[in-house]
């Protein structure tokens, strides 16, 4: 089970991938539609998972990115974007995001993109753990 932070300006989107995820994994989600709250959040608690959507007002998800990154050099994020340029979805991955998926998005391509982030962040955890017996030894 994982904790998982959405971001989007559309409070139907929010609902809408709330609804998806819970419904459909173990996992737990926590939702704004102000990505200006992100950082009080992310003081407040440790996110597996952030998906956020790429155009918003007060903050577009490339500058949620870079403040996620700040917080913590491992944060996973999945972008999501109904402009869906492949040039958007290339720099967003090039400053740290893990994947991208494009609205209007169907339910099986949402919770196969958060499957494979957090089997990511499980391996990474894996392998941070191993190293750090490797040292001990």
């Amino acid at each position: 089970m994982g904790r998982i932070l959405a971001v989007d300006d559309e409070p139907d989107m929010l609902s809408l991938i709330k609804m998806i995820i819970e419904g459909y994994s173990s996992h737990q989600v926590t939702t704004t539609n102000n990505p200006l709250e992100v950082a009080e959040l992310l003081a407040k608690e440790r996110f597996d998972l952030i998906i956020t959507d790429l155009k918003m007002p007060g903050m577009d998800g490339m500058e949620l990115l870079e403040l996620a990154k700040k917080s913590d050099e491992g944060a996973l994020i999945l972008m999501i974007t109904a402009f869906g340029s492949l040039e958007a979805a290339e720099e967003a991955v090039r400053q740290g995001a893990f994947d991208f998926i494009n609205k209007p998005f169907r339910k099986e391509q949402l919770l196969l993109a958060i499957d494979k982030a957090m089997r990511w962040r499980d391996m990474a955890l894996q392998n941070q753990e191993l190293k750090e017996q490797l040292r001990k030894e």
